[in-house]
């Protein structure tokens, strides 16, 4: 008897994947190894010469040419030709650290992108993030790069939605309910957007957000002042020397990343904090 309603349940399912319905969100699954991988792209592997956000600061610009797959056909194949079917979706791009990028599917139509697994000349897949003071640091199995050459208003957000160490790729809900919850005033959709672009691949608001440094940034907002906060956003080292905590990028203008830190700072304080 329990038969039938359990096939009410999964009938509409499978009908919607029959007819191309949109995308469901997915679990993260490892993604495999690149020869396991070339299976089942059915794009070429192709060389990509990016500016490398980890290794170009203080105004000087570092090429490097590394070689993958186009995104949007490594998403395909790997999430299903409707991957991007639904609008306001997101790509969960998940590190080995706990490092955490949640990129919404309308940016791989607006952008380039590719996920890398070498280096074109054969030298080691490694590179040094200099804002975060670590050297030669690994950066497969994967390692998702954007076209900052023809899209050079990407080269201001630095290495913000650049992971490394990519082990899982999954499809995810829009990130806006977690984001703006109930509550909050109106007025901050860009505060959270540059909150999630900047601060929650590492950290946390009310339990989303990466695992790497896991800190509820809606409640540590509320623990420091605007200085201290502002410190610790523009240069970290000062604070805390050694951290691996990167500031946020000087390929931002000054002013821009004054105006930033405390756009962040006056959204966070506003955000409420979810009661465990």
């Amino acid at each position: 008897m329990a038969a039938r309603p359990m096939l009410r349940r999964v009938l509409p399912l499978l009908c919607g994947l029959l007819l191309g319905g949109p995308a469901l969100a997915q679990p993260a699954n490892p993604l495999p190894a690149p020869a396991a991988l070339r299976e089942r792209v059915a794009a070429e592997v192709r060389d990509v010469t990016v500016v490398e956000p980890h290794l170009s600061v203080g105004g000087k610009e570092v090429r490097l040419v590394y070689r993958g797959w186009p995104a949007t056909a490594l998403l395909a194949a790997w999430l299903g030709p409707r991957w991007n079917a639904t609008p306001g979706q997101e790509v969960e791009v998940r590190a080995l650290d706990g490092f955490v990028s949640r990129i919404p599917v309308e940016r791989f139509a607006k952008y380039r992108a590719w996920l890398v697994f070498a280096r074109q000349d054969g030298s080691a897949f490694k590179v040094d993030n200099v804002a975060q003071h670590e050297k030669q640091v690994e950066l497969g199995p994967y390692y998702l790069v954007w076209d900052n050459i023809g899209a050079p208003e990407l080269l201001a957000e630095g290495g913000a939605l650049w992971p490394y160490q990519v082990a899982q790729i999954a499809l995810k809900p829009s990130s806006r309910l977690a984001l703006l919850p109930a509550g909050l005033p109106a007025g901050h959709e860009d505060a959270a957007a540059q909150a999630q672009k900047f601060c929650l691949s590492c950290h946390q608001v009310n339990g989303f957000g990466g695992d790497k440094m896991p800190l509820n940034l809606a409640l540590r907002a509320k623990q420091l002042d605007e200085s201290a906060w502002r410190r610790w956003l523009i240069e970290p080292a000062a604070v805390k020397p050694g951290t691996a905590m990167p500031p946020l990028p000087d390929t931002l203008a000054p002013a821009e990343r004054e105006a930033l830190a405390i756009k962040l700072y006056t959204y966070l304080r506003a955000l409420p904090v979810a009661q465990p």
